[in-house]
């Protein structure tokens, strides 16, 4: 008769044996459970929401926002395209809305030179839409905790509106039009605030040529 293996022996042999089974249900069978699921039910968002232009091609993501801008043949500088909406600031990266340096400035109301950049900024937005400085809403001039917010407010994309629609040569109730079909009201009725994803209604902007 073989001889019974030593009790810390067979722990570890149950041990084992559990953590084996745990591995293949929830590191394996689980995820991909999880996964089948989501590309059946929820194909778009579980793909990451990505937006295609009129020619089919993946031209980015709802959930993640990106400059409309032209960019310096050094590609240090940029400036904004007066044929699109503009996003709000971001401070991802050297050019904003970078994923891979996702931030904010993390600068507080006693930073010396925070006044002075809002200033300068609110200014230069005005100037470039055509509006007073009073119209300048908040989130024109401030950057998401994330910096890759890619939704404006219903009121920066108001003051947007005649620029855009004179540089594409469409009257200004089209663009209007396009801006309303583009807005999202609150969630679930009273979650958040209205919102317009610049993303989504450019490319909208960009098939009117």
């Amino acid at each position: 008769m073989a001889k019974p293996l030593p009790t810390s022996v067979r722990n570890h042999l149950t041990g084992l044996r559990i953590l084996l089974l745990f591995t293949v249900l929830c590191g394996l069978a689980y995820p991909l459970a999880i996964t089948g699921i989501s590309q059946v039910a929820f194909s778009d968002q579980a793909n990451g929401s990505m937006v295609k232009n009129a020619q089919g091609q993946v031209v980015g993501s709802s959930l993640i926002g990106q400059n409309f801008t032209v960019v310096s043949k050094d590609g240090k500088s940029q400036t904004p395209d007066p044929k699109f909406f503009q996003s709000r600031p971001s401070a991802a990266g050297a050019l904003g809305y970078d994923p891979t340096a996702s931030g904010a400035t993390n600068k507080g109301t006693n930073d010396a030179g925070l006044a002075s950049t809002y200033t300068q900024l609110k200014a230069a937005i005005a100037s470039f839409n055509g509006v007073s400085q009073s119209a300048v809403p908040a989130d024109a001039l401030t950057s998401s905790g994330s910096g890759l917010d890619p939704d404006i407010s219903p009121a920066y994309a108001a003051i947007q509106v005649d620029r855009v629609a004179k540089a594409r040569g469409l009257s200004v109730g089209t663009v209007q039009a396009l801006v309303a079909k583009y807005t999202q009201g609150r969630d679930l009725g009273f979650l958040g605030e209205p919102r317009v994803n610049v993303l989504e209604l450019n490319i909208a902007l960009a098939k009117l040529g």
